[in-house]
């Protein structure tokens, strides 16, 4: 028996506080326009995709994109709160000028103080990154040897980077996070592997954004 688990990370397509420069944590803004677009072009690239078991965030712009990606293929995806954007608390849906006018000690803290600091209402990097991985493993443990597709946010997709590549969480980021991009991890007896990243091939021309 494959005991190799293979899985696909999707991030949500473009929403319309990407657009505005909008934090969303666990917040919520519908797709925009070319998000919908986004998310139906690669659900015609996914058509020729096998997979076990197909789960996705339970915020709207996360399940909106897994019902345009799944719906060509038949896959319902099963709702999940561990594949959660992370909880901003008191930042959440503002601009960066707007956090700087209402919190801005708050949002001096965030960016400064490292993974340990809590946002007032929220979750640290730290308790986030705990969060992703967990959450991770815990699909693993429980379709294991099988591919298994993943709608989930650009915060969550940076968490994995990190785990599956051992980066601290002190580093600064350096890879991409783009708007339903497609993400291949493979899980093996010895551990992590990435095996391809920030994949947006099938968009052909359809811009993609990267993470705040």
């Amino acid at each position: 028996m494959n005991k190799n688990t293979q899985v696909i990370l999707i991030r949500h397509g473009e929403t319309e506080w990407n657009l505005s420069g909008r934090w969303q944590g666990h917040a919520d803004s519908p797709l925009s326009l070319r998000g919908v677009e986004q998310a139906k072009v690669l659900g015609k690239r996914m058509k020729a995709e096998s997979i076990d078991c197909y789960y996705s965030s339970d915020l709207e712009r996360a399940r909106h994109t897994s019902r345009l990606v799944g719906d060509p293929s038949g896959w319902d995806a099963a709702f999940m709160e561990s594949l959660r954007e992370r909880d901003l608390g008191v930042l959440e849906g503002l601009t960066t000028d707007e956090m700087l006018k209402k919190h801005p000690e708050e949002y001096h803290s965030f960016r400064n103080e490292g993974p340990d600091y809590q946002v007032p209402g929220g979750e640290s990097f730290r308790q986030f990154y705990d969060r992703c991985s967990g959450a991770l493993e815990d699909l693993c443990t429980r379709n294991l040897g099988k591919k298994i597709g993943v709608v989930t946010h650009g915060g969550f997709l940076g968490a994995i980077f990190r785990y599956v590549l051992n980066i601290p969480l002190e580093a600064e980021r350096n890879f991409v996070l783009l708007n339903c991009s497609v993400n291949r991890l493979e899980k093996k007896e010895s551990g992590w592997n990435l095996i391809s990243w920030g994949d947006v091939a099938h968009l052909d021309g359809l811009d993609s954004l990267d993470d705040a």
